[in-house]
């Protein structure tokens, strides 16, 4: 008939420079605007929760490095207290503190990650370089306190490996004046480029209601105006001890996830500063000999230390035969670890809530009506981590 057009059906990736290698966009348009999407997020062929099966319970941390490696101590802060609350431990109030810090600091160097990204995608290189420099000031924290940078392996059962070196403060206060002049830098750069906002405002736009149905947690659901946070909903380590505000959007578009974030930065960073100026002496791990390992002059000075070492080492925490969940605020949402124990020292079934899976799931509702273009800064926004997203 005159005057109809045909809908064209192109794929786009998983060999698009933005896709991260596995993700596909099967898109129906009409010119340059959506009509549909099927977003397929590919397959990275992980298999972190069968690998978690067959090793023992402090094999596991390596592995949740792993799933977002863009805030590591996040997912291992999460996967400890899940196995602790299995095995009915309490960690020391010191180790509590740190891993607070750590998570925080974790919590950041993911946000700059996703924000610095995000701006380059359209067309804010410089901003982009500031972030990632302000991101290897808090990578060198990380090293500082973990060996690392981005692989830490930081937790165990019971506590954590190592203190926090003695000068840590003075490193912390000369890395947050840092970041807090790049943030300034960068507002200044974005808040009123004419093109960032038009490619950022309006754009992948999702209502509170939707976005509870859809699953949704973290800066994506906070950008709708709700103010949920596990951190404040459901307190965990120390942070119903430390003053902190919940940032929230009004329109759930693009712009608003992405200032949610700038701000959570800066809640992140006054979290750190109270936990620092509230850290108390101690312990940094439990005195428990069926969780954790004795200290090397036990091992080597002792046959009994010994011992202890070897069944630890080779068969495992025999953490109580039971089941338990736990949900902490990662970097993009909440990051749920459900853990199933036998009574043996290996887990028997672990299961991961992974925060950006369920911003997949919603990506093809909020690009439906927009541009071809949008696909990018959208889809840059969900923060989508193939490690945790196929797990």
């Amino acid at each position: 008939m005159a005057g109809q057009t045909e809908a064209m059906h192109i794929q786009m990736g998983p060999s698009h420079p933005a896709s991260h290698g596995t993700i596909k966009f099967n898109l129906e348009l009409d010119g340059e605007t959506i009509v549909d999407v099927d977003v397929e997020i590919g397959y990275l062929h992980r298999g972190f929760e069968k690998m978690c099966e067959q090793g023992t319970w402090n094999h596991v941390f390596p592995y949740a490095d792993r799933l977002n490696y863009a805030s590591p101590l996040l997912n291992n802060v999460g996967f400890a207290l899940a196995v602790e609350k299995l095995a009915g431990i309490t960690v020391p109030e010191r180790c509590q503190y740190v891993r607070t810090i750590v998570g925080e600091i974790s919590r950041i160097t993911d946000h700059l990650t996703c924000l610095g990204m995000a701006a380059s995608e359209v067309g804010a290189v410089s901003a982009g370089f500031y972030m990632l420099e302000a991101r290897e000031l808090l990578y060198d924290l990380v090293e500082a306190i973990t060996g690392a940078r981005l692989t830490v392996t930081y937790c165990r059962l019971g506590g954590v490996t190592n203190d926090l070196p003695p000068d840590f403060r003075a490193r912390v206060a000369a890395a947050f004046a840092s970041l807090r002049g790049v943030l300034d830098d960068c507002r200044m750069l974005l808040d009123h480029s004419r093109i960032f906002l038009d490619r950022m405002v309006g754009v992948g736009a999702i209502g509170r209601e939707e976005a509870i149905s859809w699953g949704l947690t973290g800066p994506l659901l906070r950008a709708t105006g709700v103010a949920w946070d596990v951190r404040k909903a459901e307190p965990y380590l120390i942070y119903d001890r430390v003053a902190f505000e919940v940032p929230t959007g009004t329109t759930g578009d693009n712009h608003d996830r992405f200032q949610v974030r700038m701000a959570e930065m800066e809640q992140s960073m006054r979290i750190v500063e109270q936990a620092l100026d509230q850290l108390p002496d101690g312990p940094i791990r439990v005195a428990d000999p069926r969780f954790v390992l004795p200290p090397k002059p036990q091992v080597y000075g002792s046959i009994e230390g010994l011992m202890n070492h070897f069944m630890l080492v080779m068969e495992g925490q025999r953490i109580p035969a039971g089941e338990a969940y736990v949900v902490t605020e990662g970097a993009n949402g909440e990051l749920g670890f459900y853990l199933v124990s036998d009574g043996s020292g290996r887990p028997y079934r672990v299961r991961v809530r992974p925060p950006c899976f369920y911003g997949m799931g919603a990506l093809g509702r909020m690009l439906k009506g927009a541009m071809v273009a949008d696909i990018i800064t959208t889809f840059g926004q969900i923060n989508m981590i193939g490690g945790e997203c196929d797990r």
